[in-house]
């Protein structure tokens, strides 16, 4: 234990446990709900940028609602790094601050990404962005595109005006694009979104490893979804989002006690209980589950001095 009897650690989780799992849940709300909610799409920067500036509502609604998701993340991370650190004094304990750090600067990042794009459509469609890519650059990257796309393909994804030509069309996004990524990057909050971000992910990635590492190794997670959390930090930043929504729908039936099977022991006991080993788990399943009785006391084959038999009790 760390200093907290087990009534006194269970007391806490129990309390916290509708809190954490209103939480959790409503992240997850959040999160699929941003994904709906956004109807600025592109096939380029320019693209993107101009249909920001046209459905800047729904962009502005699916940043705050991302932003306060990630926010809400900090709840599950921190309930279930507390837990875990109760149970063991190994837990460095220290980490709590970047277990929830890390979410809201991701959630400080997704807020403050839509004030940047928003600006940076500003900007694009005003021409105050200027391309660095020439038109020669463009019209070589052209000529690779399309030979390594092929006439057909070229001609579909660059679709010409009338009296325009394919490979003129793709001269024009390609400069366009050149623009509008210049537009984003000269955002004034272009460098506080980065910053923010990769300190996020980075600190999100950590927090997740370590937090999951430690709830199963102290009996809290069991070895597949302590194994699952783990690996989702980086899996989550290669977008591989729905395996992370899966994991914390888990997370909330654990912490108020729904999973089907019931909870791992750890948590009732107040203190940690770790999974067996492989080679422990092979020794239980064969040691016999009667016991073993002295052969000479049952038959009388040996005297009190004699060598003594000993057999698997038979029913």
């Amino acid at each position: 234990m760390t200093g907290k009897s087990k009534a006194e650690v269970r007391a806490w989780e129990s309390r916290w446990a509708v809190p954490v799992a209103i939480a959790t849940v409503l992240a997850i709300v959040l999160i699929i709900a941003s994904r709906f909610v956004n109807e600025a799409s592109g096939d380029g920067t320019a693209e993107l940028l101009r249909s920001v500036d046209e459905h800047s509502g729904s962009v502005t609604l699916a940043g705050i609602l991302q932003a306060v998701a990630f926010i809400l993340l900090a709840f599950p991370l921190a309930y279930l790094f507390r837990a875990a650190a109760a149970r063991s004094d190994r837990v460095r304990a220290q980490l709590i601050g970047l277990v929830i750090a890390a979410p809201i600067f991701l959630g400080i990042s997704a807020g403050l990404a839509v004030v940047a794009q928003q600006e940076a459509a500003d900007s694009f469609l005003a021409g105050d962005a200027k391309a660095e890519l020439t038109p020669a650059e463009a019209k070589d990257e052209c000529r690779d595109d399309l030979k390594d796309e092929g006439a057909e393909d070229f001609a579909a994804e660059y679709e010409p005006a009338k009296g325009e030509t394919p490979a003129a069309a793709c001269e024009d996004r390609k400069i366009e694009d050149d623009e509008a990524s210049n537009a984003r990057t000269e955002a004034s909050l272009a460098g506080v979104v980065t910053g923010f971000g990769i300190a996020g992910a980075l600190g999100f990635v950590i927090s997740l490893f370590y937090t999951c590492l430690w709830a199963m190794r102290t009996g809290l997670l069991s070895r597949f979804w302590g194994s699952l959390g783990m690996a989702l930090g980086v899996a989550t930043l290669l977008g591989l989002l729905p395996f992370l929504l899966i994991w914390l729908v888990y997370v909330a039936l654990l912490v108020i006690g729904k999973v089907p099977g019931g909870r791992p022991p750890a948590w009732e006991a107040g203190e940690a209980v770790p999974w067996p080993t492989p080679g422990e788990k092979a020794a239980a399943e064969l040691e016999p589950e009667d016991g073993w009785e002295d052969e000479s006391q049952s038959n009388g084959d040996e005297g009190d001095d004699g060598p003594k038999r000993k057999r698997k009790q038979r029913e």
